[in-house]
């Protein structure tokens, strides 16, 4: 039996667990959380962090895995290619998932290799980052995060110099390694475009787009609360977007991996890669996918982490489907989500983790979610508004 290594045991990620013992793996899991209810499925399990690359290679080398994976993480997804690349097992370079995954890093790549980019820098010292912007080396509005974060966490948008000394501290607190990049704001032309994809030997063959859905009364109304599928903006705009991937995959020496997408278009239909992240998307994104096109992305980056083969047929996706993120504006003990008539007839997965009596928190970035619904539309009119307007069918209740 070969042995598959998965970095992350959080609720979400039991699925690739689940998805390699189904394929006939023995599953080892890191997590750093005592409490991460992956322990309780996968096979072996060490009290390990998936970000300390040295002791999870030791973990690998022990067990003499046949392949390391971490599933719809940005922070493990470096420490799955070093232990790859030191193991000479399947992976993409851990020097080009190294740039995916660092924001500063990211933007300098594509600036260099003539990509729509906004204008950004890194800073590990705040003072530098407050003295460039009282001098005005960014044109207002910009946009700060940290480098090394996900589920967009730390995330603001700075409208004036007024604003600096506070959000430059809130994104510095979620950075892992005290670094954060300021970025001029882009402005959208539709929707924001979401999606998962999967290379094979640096080729995409397969990605399905979507609409990124935020709500503007969030505290961080920067974090999605849903992507709907399929995207709404035509064939030929698709296809251009699916071109820069290619051929930043291309430069990158991506190999076969899964991909998570989060781009902006604008009004010229210029295409602007803000993250492309080498692994599945959260939320459950792969299952809304497998609901519209049939392809299973979590059995695809289990089987690109062990090296076996993967094929990718024609796929003529049916349906409308998205998910959404249950959340709360405001902090406080949770009475009860309700739901209209309406809504629960287009609920067909129901994954709340709250409970009645738990302790929420303002939704200001994935971790903050009560929980995520996989949901089904009669048309793409009918989901955009549903996602667009949610507070008319989905209502949080606190005591």
């Amino acid at each position: 039996m070969k042995t598959i290594l998965l970095l992350g045991g959080s609720a979400q990620q039991i699925v690739a667990i689940e998805t390699a013992k189904r394929l006939g793996y023995f599953t080892v899991l890191c997590d750093y959380l005592s409490d991460n209810p992956g322990q309780y499925v996968a096979d072996k399990f060490y009290l390990v962090s998936t970000t300390d690359k040295d002791a999870v290679l030791e973990v690998a080398k022990n067990e003499n895995v046949d392949g390391v994976l971490a599933y719809a993480s940005d922070p493990a997804a470096p420490t799955a290619a070093y232990v790859a690349e030191k193991l000479g097992l399947p992976g993409s370079p851990y020097k080009s998932v190294e740039i995916l995954c660092n924001k500063d890093r990211f933007r300098k790549f594509l600036s260099d290799n003539n990509f729509c980019t906004p204008k950004a820098k890194g800073y590990t010292d705040l003072g530098n980052a407050i003295d460039d912007l009282k001098n005005n080396y960014f044109k207002y509005p910009v946009i700060v995060k940290p480098v090394d974060s996900s589920g967009s966490k730390g995330v603001s948008k700075i409208d004036s110099i007024d604003e600096e000394n506070d959000k430059l501290d809130y994104a510095m607190s979620f950075s892992r390694s005290k670094k954060i990049i300021i970025e001029e704001f882009v402005e959208k032309f539709g929707y924001q475009i979401a999606g998962d994809g999967l290379s094979v030997n640096g080729k995409l063959v397969f990605r399905y787009f979507a609409n990124d859905h935020f709500d503007e009364k969030c505290v961080n109304p920067f974090v999605p609360i849903s992507a709907s599928f399929p995207y709404s903006m035509p064939q030929a705009v698709q296809d251009k977007i699916h071109g820069e991937i290619q051929r930043l995959l291309d430069l990158l020496h991506m190999q076969t991996t899964t991909y998570n997408f989060d781009m902006r278009i604008d009004k010229d239909y210029n295409v602007y890669l803000m993250e492309v992240a080498p692994r599945d998307g959260g939320n459950y994104i792969p299952d809304v996918i497998k609901y519209a096109t049939g392809i299973d992305l979590v059995e695809c980056a289990v089987k690109a982490a062990m090296g076996e083969k993967i094929e990718i047929n024609d796929v003529n996706p049916e349906g409308y489907y998205a998910y959404f993120a249950v959340h709360s504006l405001v902090d406080g003990i949770l009475k009860s989500v309700e739901f209209s008539e309406e809504g629960k007839k287009h609920i067909i997965e129901n994954h709340l983790i709250k409970k009645p009596g738990d302790e929420i928190r303002a939704f200001t970035g994935a971790n903050t979610t009560l929980g995520c619904l996989v949901m089904k539309f009669n048309s793409m009119e009918q989901m955009l508004h549903m996602m667009d307007h949610s507070e008319e069918w989905c209502r949080v209740v606190l005591k």
